[in-house]
């Protein structure tokens, strides 16, 4: 698997060079594209592959009075790790963005889907259907924003949560996460970000966590270079909401590899836009 995703980021990065050397003279375009491979992909601190290798890519859309839409994608293994199937996550979504009176303000509406293709039946009480809608707004000032998302789909990511009898078998609609994004520029194609955010999951707290990130980027010129480190508050020893393991089938349960998938890790990443 690892040396597959690495062949393909290989082939799509030189694509991608080839390409930006084509258009490198063309007007702008309100069509976009973007590949680019993760050592571990992270969704709100949380590893989506189990700390391994993700291949990533997506497509954008603005159109000139300010709405956008959009899909993305990236190899995971959550899923299948976890009494389900599929090997892919595929986010479409669409909005509004604009600025105030002063142009430095900016505001952003929208809503997405991230969606898991094959992922099978859902298993009740441990792994409710994955595909999960969020309506979100955010409000941002020059180089730092703030952004509120909320579940409006039955279950977040697969969720359920414990009844009065302790029984995983009620909804997890109405999960929200807030988060503060800050990206600055510092020339010369050089750049920091910092991020800080907190998940609830509906009707379940022991699944509530806060997670941070730092990171670097870097502009080579054929796309850009960055390394971050990520942590959270979130549990994840045994018996908790963030131990997860691999090795499960659509029927049974993870029977090895457990490990905390919400630890603080660094990450190295490469992006090309064109």
């Amino acid at each position: 698997m690892k040396k597959t995703i690495l062949s393909a980021s290989v082939a799509a990065l030189l694509a991608a060079s080839a390409m930006s050397a084509m258009a490198e003279d063309a007007p702008a375009s309100p069509l976009s594209f973007n590949v680019g491979v993760t050592t571990d992909y992270l969704f709100r601190g949380v590893t989506q592959t189990h700390h391994d290798a993700a291949l990533q890519g997506g497509v954008d859309y603005a159109f000139s009075n300010g709405f956008y839409i959009g899909a993305w994608g990236s190899t995971i293994s959550w899923v299948k790790d976890w009494l389900g199937k599929g090997s892919t996550e595929v986010d479409l979504y669409g909005g509004y963005r604009g600025a105030f009176a002063d142009p430095d303000w900016t505001y952003d509406l929208g809503l997405i889907t991230y969606n898991y293709p094959s992922k099978g039946s859902a298993s009740p009480g441990n792994l409710a259907n994955p595909n999960t809608t969020e309506v979100y707004a955010s409000v941002g000032y020059k180089w730092i924003s703030a952004k509120y998302s909320y579940a409006t789909s039955s279950h977040f990511v697969g969720w359920y949560a414990p009844d009065a009898a302790g029984n995983f078998t009620r909804d997890t609609r109405g999960s929200d996460y807030l988060e503060v994004n800050a990206n600055y520029d510092l020339g010369d194609g050089w750049g920091v970000n910092g991020h800080v955010g907190h998940q609830k999951v509906a009707n379940f707290s022991a699944a509530n966590y806060s997670d941070w990130k730092v990171g670097v980027t870097k502009d080579v010129g054929f796309g850009v270079i960055g390394l971050s480190y990520s942590d959270t508050s979130a549990k994840g020893d045994s018996g908790q909401p963030y131990y997860w393991g691999k090795n499960g089938t659509s029927t049974t349960a993870p029977s090895g590899s457990f490990t905390n998938v919400a630890k603080g890790v660094a990450a190295l990443s490469f992006t090309k836009t064109f």
